[in-house]
């Protein structure tokens, strides 16, 4: 009777010590957490060793925790970007994430103390060898085709690879990038909130090209078996983008951040963002990455804007591209 009741306590108490885990809270884009998106591996792989519970919470990240500076819930934020990161930095609410980030495989050099990559890719506009037989071959021919082509893009007010279009756009033709909108607001079927729904569309059939990332092929490929999706690759050039973590400076779990911190780079946490965010490792060498990865077509070119550049160039291209859409 004494030993069943022992049991008995012992089971009624088992909630209570899964209660008793501390929490990590990781403020992270829809996409991320969503069950094709790379958060439900990053959290089991997380799990299985610190002891704890992570818990994503989706949204607009940036504009969230800067509404709610000190006073957070998140410990860390995971999806910015370098488009945006200067707003962030300014807020003085980031911790540096302490990482040698020397050996990064990335195109371009990193020196960031605060803002931590965690992969990266370049912006392209897919489309479908079995609807568009002719693709265009350069940004110049995107903007000449015939206005019966159907693009699918994201807004860049809402949306971080809408605002890399943007930058794009600005790298390649400087100040002569309202022309260059002008020439391509007639072949936008639609502007879309988010990625999601601009893909969608794109795998639908409601439209020919839709501006995602070269890396968006190797889905097809790998989950689909599907070859007839393509990246139209510029000599122009792609803008990079890298999407980065960071530890809130007021986390009242500071010792848990940081061990996420020190995990990401690690190479069990790099394996698993190729297959799971559908983009290039941050950190691992060419040689272990998926051979879908390895063996997809990438630009000569890499374009890219410091963290200030695209601060100073957003506001004047986003006007820029507002006049187009409202004509």
């Amino acid at each position: 009777m004494k030993i069943r009741m022992i049991a008995v306590a012992l089971l009624a108490a088992t909630p209570a010590f899964a209660q008793d885990k501390p929490v990590l809270t990781v403020y992270a884009g829809d996409y991320i957490a969503s069950e094709w998106g790379p958060g439900p591996k990053i959290e089991e792989g997380f799990e299985a060793f610190c002891d704890c519970d992570l818990e994503f919470v989706t949204g607009d990240i940036l504009p969230r925790i800067l509404m709610e500076g000190e006073g957070t819930d998140a410990d860390i934020v995971f999806g910015l970007n370098t488009d945006v990161t200067a707003r962030a930095r300014a807020s003085g609410l980031f911790a540096p994430h302490g990482q040698d980030i020397s050996d990064l495989s990335l195109p371009v050099e990193w020196s960031d103390e605060i803002f931590l990559p965690y992969n990266w890719g370049e912006t392209a506009f897919i489309y479908d060898e079995t609807r568009l037989k002719n693709p265009p071959a350069s940004f110049d021919e995107l903007l000449d085709a015939p206005e019966d082509l159907k693009i699918v893009i994201q807004d860049p007010r809402a949306s971080i690879s809408g605002l890399a279009l943007l930058l794009w756009v600005k790298s390649v033709y400087g100040n002569k990038a309202p022309e260059a909108w002008a020439k391509l607001a007639p072949k936008v079927l639609t502007v879309t909130k988010g990625w999601s729904e601009s893909y969608g569309m794109f795998t639908d059939g409601e439209a020919d090209m839709v501006l995602s990332y070269t890396t968006s092929p190797a889905y097809h490929i790998k989950a689909e078996d599907d070859m007839t999706k393509h990246a139209a690759i510029f000599p122009e050039g792609h803008y990079f983008m890298a999407e980065l973590a960071a530890q809130v400076k007021s986390t009242d779990q500071p010792e848990l951040a940081q061990e996420f911190m020190d995990w990401i780079l690690t190479p069990e946490f790099q394996r698993t963002i190729p297959l799971a965010n559908w983009s290039m490792p941050a950190k691992l060498p060419r040689e272990e990455w998926p051979e879908v990865m390895r063996n997809l077509p990438r630009p000569e070119k890499t374009l890219f804007y410091t963290e200030e550049e695209a601060e100073a160039l957003r506001k004047p291209a986003l006007d820029e591209w507002l006049r187009a859409f409202s004509q």
